[in-house]
């Protein structure tokens, strides 16, 4: 039986304190979501569905969370075929001008995000979107667009072109074969990508504080709100949905794109 180099074994230690790091938010927020103290207290003193029932129960909540699912369900139909597009477009093309249309494309995950905040508020300020349902959606398109192009982009680095070329030399068009030929087997990608932008928009705080207000408020600033004025474990709660909900939409993303491997 080989035994694990030391190199190995340092890795496998800052593999695991890495871990740890990362899942040690969730493992004192999803306690404390279930305590019956009135304020965030770890460990909790007893157990309690008390603050579940409290956000079910409470119209801001509700009204937020329908503003945020509102929000995310419109940018996955809006950014995963933009970004379908644009993904094939890139991949098809040779002219110089397509890295730069891609590169722009990957903008919003290099950009710092409270710079690209900033910049959509005063844009939106002199259109007059603040506050405004197609300015949440828009923004978070924007945002959702380059998860779309780099998980279809992958998909079609294992697709075989040839096959769409068959396709149009047989009397469909472009279009036709792309659907018929194409589309069918990328989709996982284009599922995956569309996950992705969901979780992007459902996510994200930082744009949505400098946007949103009014009654399209979604969950993560009314959740920074409920911290600035009143803590309780209700946040806990929430944050306990929100992240068991992108667990399980990245782990279904994920199945996705092995399936599609």
């Amino acid at each position: 039986m080989m035994r694990a180099s030391p190199a190995r074994i340092v890795l496998y230690v800052i593999s695991a304190l890495v871990l740890v790091y990362l899942i040690l938010p969730v493992l004192i927020i999803a306690p404390i979501s279930f305590s019956s103290a009135r304020f965030l207290t770890f460990p909790p003193p007893s157990l309690s569905l008390r603050w579940y029932q409290q956000y079910f129960a409470n119209p801001a909540w509700m009204q937020a969370t329908q503003v945020t699912l509102t929000v995310a369900l419109l940018t996955v139909v809006i950014a995963t075929p933009l970004g379908v597009a644009a993904a094939y477009a890139i991949s098809q093309s040779k002219l110089r001008i397509m890295r730069i249309i891609h590169m722009t494309l990957l903008l919003p995950l290099v950009v710092p995000i409270i710079i690209t905040a900033v910049g959509i508020f005063f844009v939106y300020a002199k259109v007059g979107l603040v506050a405004t349902m197609p300015g949440l959606v828009l923004a978070n398109v924007m945002l959702g667009l380059p998860y779309v192009v780099i998980s279809v982009l992958a998909g079609l680095q294992s697709f075989d072109p040839a096959q769409e070329m068959v396709a149009r030399s047989l009397g469909m068009n472009r279009l036709r074969s792309f659907f018929a030929v194409t589309l069918p087997q990328i989709k996982s990608s284009v599922v995956a990508g569309g996950i992705f932008a969901f979780i992007s928009a459902m996510d994200e705080t930082i744009v949505a504080l400098f946007i949103s207000g009014g009654q399209y408020q979604p969950l993560t600033k009314r959740m920074f709100t409920a911290l600035r004025d009143e803590i309780d474990p209700t946040i806990a709660a929430i944050s306990t949905l929100m992240t068991a909900a992108s667990f399980m939409l990245v782990l279904l993303a994920s199945t996705r794109q092995k399936k599609g491997g």
